[in-house]
């Protein structure tokens, strides 16, 4: 199988190399042919020229090509070829047998409309709500990506692969285990088959819906959390916000058609454990960086990378609105990003709630 990975960012490589690795173990018949896509044709030429030395009982050692800029200190493999810069999307999906978009959630409707016409599988590895626009009858709320495929290429077998996954443990092979999501057996056969491998096990899903509300509504609770734990609440505080924000995702997923046993598996509580307790988490980052004072573009910049569920808590909190979904955990992170409330006046707001029974959709 031919798998081209359009975006070098940190996920978009990490997945492309735990790829190449599986590919260099497995026998000639069986490897997978990966290629690593970067439109930045200066990334691309610095991870082609790139090195760097590392220290070992025999003494020096050079391994050449990596991604400094996204994922420095882990070797791009030498089965993994690089691609990108002047070559377009569809040259670079010509010959292919599965295509995967690795770009931040801003750039997946572009991407989707490029590849609208292809007929080989396509998936996604983007997590969260398109950013809100401006609309002939006013702001119209940010689309998940299942929504912008129906908007921009209907007639491509598409899906997204999702879960929790830091992709500097999925550059080093660590175990890890996703969700493939889509409603063509064959783009979650394409998945699979693909990716599964001893320190990647992939799962299967029909619920796209589901699996994409969780990578996208878990950012917003990661920085609730990161919120918590800078406050110095303590881990009763965070076990109940992980808690209640599990209920508040499944809300939004079931209310949005997903189904809430979905919110319980891999791309739900899965990927919210590890986005909202992991020190590699960027939402998480923000969270605590907002509990010690910072401002969100200090907090921002600092990370260097995007974090999605700033982007994402505007939309969650407009879709669960025009729902009747309540979301108090998602609507004081939001009014905390957009500086109308302190970090301890989310938790004044947020314990301060009428009491009432702990049912799955009626708290």
């Amino acid at each position: 199988m031919n798998i081209t990975i359009f975006g070098a960012g940190a996920w978009g490589t990490a997945l492309a190399i735990n790829a190449a690795v599986q590919a260099s173990n497995s026998l000639p018949a069986s490897a997978h042919g990966i290629t690593l896509w970067a439109r930045d044709a200066a990334l691309l030429e610095d991870m082609r020229t790139s090195s760097f030395s590392t220290n070992s009982i025999a003494g020096a050692k050079t391994n050449s090509r990596f991604n400094a800029r996204y994922l420095p200190g882990v070797p791009l493999p030498s089965n993994l070829r690089l691609a990108g810069g002047a070559q377009s999307v569809l040259e670079a999906a010509t010959g292919q047998d599965l295509l995967i978009i690795a770009t931040p959630m801003a750039a997946l409707r572009a991407m989707l409309a490029s590849l609208a016409d292809v007929k080989v599988p396509v998936a996604w590895l983007s997590k969260g709500f398109e950013a809100a626009s401006q609309g002939p009858d006013g702001m119209q709320a940010g689309l998940l990506g299942h929504e912008l495929l129906q908007c921009v290429a209907p007639g491509l077998k598409a899906g997204v692969l999702s879960g929790p996954s830091f992709a500097q443990e999925v550059a080093r092979c660590q175990p890890t285990a996703l969700v493939a999501a889509s409603t063509h057996a064959a783009v979650r056969d394409a998945l699979v088959a693909a990716f599964h491998s001893p320190s990647l096990r992939v799962y299967a899903s029909s619920d796209v819906v589901g699996v994409e509300v969780g990578g996208a509504v878990k950012n917003v609770m990661a920085i609730a959390t990161g919120l918590c734990d800078g406050l110095g609440l303590g881990s009763n505080a965070r076990a109940a916000l992980v808690t209640r924000g599990l209920v508040e995702m499944t809300r939004l997923a079931v209310a949005l058609g997903g189904h809430a046993e979905t919110l319980t598996g891999l791309s739900g509580l899965g990927d919210l454990v590890l986005t909202a307790t992991g020190d590699l988490s960027r939402n998480r980052q923000v969270g605590l960086a907002l509990a010690h004072g910072q401002t969100l573009a200090q907090a921002v910049a600092a990370l260097g990378h995007v974090a999605e569920g700033v982007y994402s808590a505007r939309t969650v909190v407009q879709r669960a609105q025009s729902l009747g979904v309540d979301m108090p955990i998602a609507s004081a992170v939001l009014a905390l990003l957009d500086g109308h409330i302190t970090a301890p006046d989310a938790l004044a707001m947020l314990m301060g709630r009428e009491p009432t029974l702990e049912a799955k959709f009626n708290v």
